[in-house]
C-alpha cells in the first residue's frame, strides 16, 4: 500500500500544506528494512572489533603492531602476481609510506626478503622467510574464530560463509577496489589436462598458485 497525503489547513497563511500518512503495515515494513540493514552493519562491525582485539593481544605478546601481522598474513596467501609492495598497499588500503616503513622493519627483523624481478628490475617481489612463517603461525589470531566455528554446525558455516563472501564482494564493488579473490575462482583461471593456466597472463600456474589470492582476480 502506498503512502497517502492528507491536506492540512494553515489558519495563518490560509494555504493548504500536505503531510504524508504512512499506513501501519507500510511503516512496519520500512522499519524492518532499516533495522535489517543496521543490524547487518552492526554485526559485521562487532565481529571485526572482536577479531582486531584478539589480533592486538597477539601482537602485544610478540612485540608486533597489527599492520606487521597483516603484512605477514598477506604474503603467506598471495600469488606471484600480487607479492609486490604496490599490491600489498592496495590490499591493506594504506599509504605507500606506511607500507614502505613496515616492510623495512620486517625485513630488518628477518621476517621477509625482497627479490628483484628478473624480467623488470623496477619490480620488487616480497616473500616470507622461515622466521616470518614461524612468527605468523604463533601470532595469527585464529583461536577465537576456531572456537566460534566449533559452536556452529557445517550447514550454518556454509550458509554464513556464502553470505559474508557476497557482502565482501558488494563492499569491494562499492569501493571500486580489487577483489583479491582465490585464483581458482577467477574467470581467467583455466584448467588444462596437465595443469593450470592464467588466461590473463597466459602463464602456467601450479596447484599452490591456484589456491592463493590475486590482485588481478576477476569474479566469474
Amino acid at each position: 500500500m502506498s503512502p497517502k497525503k492528507k491536506p492540512l489547513q494553515s489558519s495563518e497563511s490560509k494555504r493548504t500544506a500536505y503531510v504524508t500518512i504512512i499506513p501501519l503495515s507500510t511503516h512496519h515494513h520500512w522499519s524492518a528494512l532499516i533495522m535489517e540493514k543496521t543490524t547487518v552493519f552492526d554485526v559485521i562491525e562487532r565481529m571485526s572489533a572482536l577479531m582486531r582485539s584478539e589480533e592486538r593481544k597477539k601482537c602485544t605478546q610478540f612485540s608486533l603492531q597489527s599492520v606487521h601481522l597483516q603484512v605477514l598474513d598477506y604474503l603467506s596467501r598471495c600469488n606471484k602476481y600480487s607479492d609486490t609492495p604496490a599490491a600489498l598497499t592496495n590490499y591493506l588500503g594504506m599509504t605507500r609510506g606506511t607500507v614502505s616503513q613496515t616492510l623495512l622493519l620486517l625485513e630488518k627483523k628477518g621476517y621477509l626478503k625482497k627479490t628483484t624481478d628478473t624480467g623488470d628490475r623496477r619490480v620488487i617481489h616480497l616473500s616470507l622467510l622461515p622466521e616470518g612463517n614461524a612468527m605468523l603461525a604463533q601470532a595469527r589470531p585464529s583461536e577465537l574464530f576456531i572456537q566460534a566455528a566449533n559452536l556452529l554446525n557445517k550447514d550454518e558455516l556454509t550458509r554464513y560463509d556464502e553470505a559474508l563472501v557476497n557482502m565482501l564482494s558488494a563492499l569491494q564493488k562499492s569501493n571500486k577496489s580489487h577483489s583479491f579473490g582465490i585464483c581458482e575462482t577467477c574467470q581467467f583461471f583455466t584448467e588444462l589436462p596437465d595443469g593450470y593456466l592464467c588466461g590473463l597472463t597466459k602463464e602456467q600456474l601450479t596447484e599452490e598458485d591456484s589456491r592463493k589470492i590475486c590482485q588481478e582476480h576477476s569474479v566469474l
